[in-house]
C-alpha cells in the first residue's frame, strides 16, 4: 500500500493527465508492489533493473569486450543476474556506467512502471538524462514516465475503461496470466475505486505552505483553476479554492478540509475546463469575493 503522500502525488498526476486516479493507482501498485523508493546511500531512489543484453547491444565493440569480461554484458537475456537488493542493483548500474553511462542508463528499467531507458526517444524525451531525471523526481516523476509509456503504447483507453486483461497483456506481455496481473489489477481497483481522493494531515488555509499545498494546487489546476504549484497557500490559491467551493456547492470559506478534497477528487473530467485565470488578480477577484 502507498503512503498518503505517494497516493496524493499519483492522484494529482492522474488528474493533470486526464486519467482516472483510481485506475492509475491500481496499475502503479500492482507494477511496483506498493514500493516506490529504495534507500541508496541515504537517498530515495527509484527501483531499477539492469539488463545486460541491452548493454551488450548498445556498446561499441571495444567497450563491449570490457563489459563482457566484467560480467556486465551478454548477448542473451538473463545472463547478467540482478542482485536481490536495490542497493546491489544500483552498484551494478554504477559499474556499468563507468564503462558507458548513456548505454548503462538506456539498459535499465526505471521506476514503479519499470520503463526501459532505451525507449527515451520514442517516449518523447530529448535525452536519456531527461528520462532518468523524471524517474528520480519522486513518485510524481515516476508516474509521469509510466503514463508516457501507457499513452504511447495506446493503452490509455484500456486503463480508463478498466479492461484489465487486455491492459495486462499489452503492458506485461504473454506471461500476464501466469502472474495473475489482470486479477491483481481488478482487485486493487475494487479497493481504490471506493476512495481515490486526496488526503491531508490537517485542513489547509491561507498562509500555510509545503508539499500538501503543492498537491492541492496541482489538483486545482487539473480541475481548471490554473496556477503555479509553488507550495504557498497565498492569495491566488485562496481565490481558486473559494471559486471551486462555490461551484461545488460548498461553503466558500477558503479552508480545504475533507469535504473540499472529496469534491475536488470527484470532479468529472468534462468539467475541467479553464474558466478562471489567475494571472491578473483584479480580473477574477469579483468572481470570488463579489463586486466591490
Amino acid at each position: 500500500m502507498f503512503s498518503d503522500q505517494v497516493k496524493n502525488e499519483i492522484i494529482a498526476t492522474a488528474r493533470a493527465a486526464g486519467v482516472e486516479p483510481a485506475a492509475l493507482l491500481t496499475v502503479a501498485e500492482v507494477e511496483s508492489g506498493g514500493q516506490v523508493f529504495a534507500k541508496v546511500r541515504g537517498r530515495n531512489e527509484p527501483l531499477i533493473r539492469f539488463e545486460g543484453h541491452y548493454f551488450h547491444r548498445l556498446l561499441a565493440e571495444e567497450k563491449r569486450a570490457v563489459a563482457v569480461r566484467a560480467g556486465l554484458a551478454s548477448p542473451s537475456a538473463g545472463d547478467v543476474p540482478n542482485p536481490r537488493t536495490q542497493e546491489g542493483r544500483w552498484k551494478l548500474l554504477n559499474r556499468a556506467a563507468m564503462i558507458d553511462r548513456e548505454a548503462a542508463w538506456r539498459s535499465t528499467s526505471w521506476g514503479l512502471g519499470q520503463v526501459m531507458g532505451d525507449h527515451f526517444h520514442w517516449l518523447g524525451y530529448k535525452s536519456i538524462e531527461a528520462l532518468v531525471e523524471d524517474a528520480r523526481a519522486g513518485a510524481s516523476g515516476q508516474v509521469r514516465l509510466m503514463l508516457r509509456f501507457i499513452e504511447k503504447s495506446g493503452m490509455r483507453d484500456l486503463l480508463n475503461n478498466h479492461q484489465w486483461e487486455r491492459f495486462a497483456l499489452r503492458y506485461n506481455g504473454p506471461a500476464y496470466e501466469r502472474n495473475n496481473y489482470h486479477e491483481r489489477m481488478a482487485a486493487a481497483y475494487r479497493r481504490y475505486g471506493k476512495d481515490a481522493t486526496l488526503t491531508i494531515s490537517a485542513p489547509l488555509k491561507r498562509g500555510v505552505s509545503g508539499d500538501e499545498v503543492v498537491r492541492l494546487q496541482q489538483a486545482l489546476t487539473a480541475a481548471g483553476y490554473s496556477m503555479n504549484a509553488d507550495g504557498q497557500f497565498g492569495f491566488a490559491t485562496d481565490a481558486a479554492v473559494r471559486a471551486f467551493q462555490k461551484k461545488a456547492g460548498l461553503v466558500a470559506d477558503g479552508i480545504v478540509g475533507a469535504a473540499t478534497l472529496a469534491k475536488l477528487s470527484a470532479t468529472p473530467k468534462l468539467e475541467r475546463k479553464s474558466r478562471f485565470s489567475f494571472a491578473d488578480p483584479f480580473m477574477w477577484m469579483s468572481n470570488v469575493y463579489g463586486r466591490m
